[in-house]
């Protein structure tokens, strides 16, 4: 009886646990429901593709007959303005409507309709890439991505031929990275023709590419390059993981990216590295790092990224040694005068006028004597005033907008001074701020500073240099807890690694930059041979 009673019970569980896999299998069935195959009539599948697609005037729908006789009917489909016409002209219509026949007067009977799809791949077309489809998403996926399909009556399957001709912006200078000395070539909103300016630069098979489309409505294509062997597999893996567990409607650039698979989503600094430039997206390749581009959008997503690395600029590797190491110095001290130079100035005339010359403090009292407000105020009508301009001047047109940059410094900061708002001190200490801030190569990292600005004053409002000491450490600790895709965002900082300090805060030559970064790439360090060059003794 105990072992009947034993028996019982084991099957009940088992019996239990098979129907909660049962609900969770037809769970997850009735969640994503299997695509519509094709049917085996012609008609009802281009009856299909018009009621889903709303008879759009776009979609071109071509029926004609093939074979020898003319026995065999066929429609051909493709988006008016996605897909190039003389490729469907020439190397599709004329090949299924003219080479078919003549290569059944040859005496070389196709056997119609029974091997069409065949006869078609094999001896019609002469387009490069084919693939066959066999439901109405993979369909509609292909239609409306530029591609032409080819529907046979009484088959279940059709015919993809790749033929993508929408209009592409040309090749042209970069925008925003403007270098003196360096390639002249940016990324486009093509994703195949910015995978083609990276093989231009890496002529390696180990540089693979990786292709997924994220998007329930967009379905936009999403590509992952990387080095295989240098690249380290956990670090792709990964990046494959957060990108598969992206479930949105729509991605239009690759910022719906970067925000969805960020380390940190609550600080000012980007833990991800983004570029519009080929040889930049090269080089990091280049040492193991992955990258990740969009269909649509010219900016492509470098993982991971060191707070080094947005201030470091591509012309660092292309001038002498110690030109970019100098360049960088003054990229290091722009930083501190961007983020502390309106704090420093209220802490001093608010609390630590002891700490100026004689002659500047009383030069300040007297330039201060007619201002209403106190310093914090009055850097703070500043700095929002600069910020209103900058804005405007971005998004105004170019013709415009340098008009109204050079008004707003101009006019409207005399005015300023000669009413009593302002004092002629604080116009100065602004526009010196402001002109730091330009002198970071990354924008992401100049708009983190430009935000941290603004609480780094209050504090040396409230307690002058001591708040000031405060807030550094607070920002100390947050750049170091931070991650980018798990390595550690203040490296070879914190943790010191000594190696990596080559190419830190300067940059020594090329041929002592023999190793990678040890925390992203583990499994090829050696990047090259650290051998001086040699010399000439005659």
């Amino acid at each position: 009886m105990r072992y009947r009673r034993k028996f019982h019970n084991k099957s009940a569980r088992l019996f239990k646990k098979n129907t909660d896999s049962g609900d969770r299998v037809s769970a997850s069935a009735e969640s994503e429901p299997e695509p519509t195959a094709l049917f085996e009539e012609l008609e009802t599948n281009l009856q299909a593709i018009r009621e889903t697609l709303g008879n759009s005037t776009d979609i071109i729908i071509r029926n004609l007959p093939v074979g020898y006789e003319g026995n065999q009917s066929i429609a051909i489909l493709y988006t008016d303005g996605l897909a190039d016409q003389n490729i469907i002209t020439d190397f599709i219509m004329k090949s299924v409507m003219l080479d078919i026949k003549l290569f059944d007067r040859a005496d070389r009977k196709i056997a119609l309709p029974s091997d069409a799809i065949q006869a078609l791949k094999n001896y019609a077309l002469t387009i490069g890439d084919i693939k066959d489809v066999s439901d109405f998403d993979a369909l509609y996926q292909a239609l409306l991505s530029g591609d032409t399909i080819i529907l046979i009556d009484g088959h279940k399957q059709g015919i993809v031929c790749s033929t993508p001709g929408w209009k592409d912006r040309a090749v042209t200078e970069p925008s925003a990275e403007n270098v003196v000395r360096g390639p002249r070539e940016s990324f486009v909103e093509s994703l195949r023709t910015n995978t083609a300016l990276i093989r231009r630069k890496i002529k390696d098979p180990n540089l693979w590419l990786e292709t997924m489309q994220i998007g329930r409505l967009t379905r936009t294509d999403v590509a992952i390059m990387y080095m295989k062997g240098i690249a380290n597999d956990k670090l792709v893996q990964e990046v494959r993981d957060r990108l598969n567990r992206i479930d949105v409607g729509s991605i239009f650039e690759s910022g719906y990216i970067e925000e969805s698979i960020q380390d940190e989503t609550f600080s000012p600094f980007p833990t991800i590295f983004n570029s519009e430039r080929p040889d930049v997206i090269a080089a990091a390749l280049a040492e193991g790092r992955v990258a990740i581009l969009v269909d649509g959008t010219p900016i492509a997503l470098i993982i991971p990224t060191l707070f080094s690395s947005f201030l470091q600029a591509p012309e660092d590797y292309y001038q002498r040694a110690d030109i970019s190491s100098f360049v960088r110095l003054l990229r290091y001290l722009g930083i501190l005068v961007s983020l502390f130079g309106p704090s420093m100035y209220v802490a001093f005339t608010t609390f630590h006028q002891e700490l100026l010359p004689t002659q500047l403090l009383i030069s300040l009292a007297a330039q201060r004597e007619q201002v209403p407000f106190p310093a914090f105020i009055e850097a703070l009508l500043m700095e929002l005033t600069f910020e209103i301009l900058r804005e405007a001047s971005i998004r105004m047109p170019r013709n415009i907008g340098a008009a109204i940059s050079i008004v707003g410094t101009l006019v409207i900061g005399q005015a300023a001074v000669q009413a009593g708002i302002v004092s002629a001190a604080m116009v100065i200490v602004v526009s010196f701020t402001a002109i730091s801030s330009f002198i970071l190569p990354s924008y992401n990292m100049s708009i983190a500073f430009r935000l941290l600005r603004f609480p780094y004053m209050a504090l040396a409002a409230s307690f002058g240099l001591f708040g000031i000491i405060a807030g550094v450490i607070v920002l100390v600790l947050h750049l170091c807890s931070l991650r980018s895709f798990g390595i550690p965002y203040m490296a070879p900082f914190a943790p010191l690694i000594p190696a990596d300090n080559k190419d830190s805060i300067i940059r020594l030559p090329h041929w002592m930059l023999g190793s990678r970064v040890r925390l992203i790439n583990q499994s090829n360090i050696t990047r090259r041979n650290s051998t001086p060059p040699k010399k000439s003794r005659e």
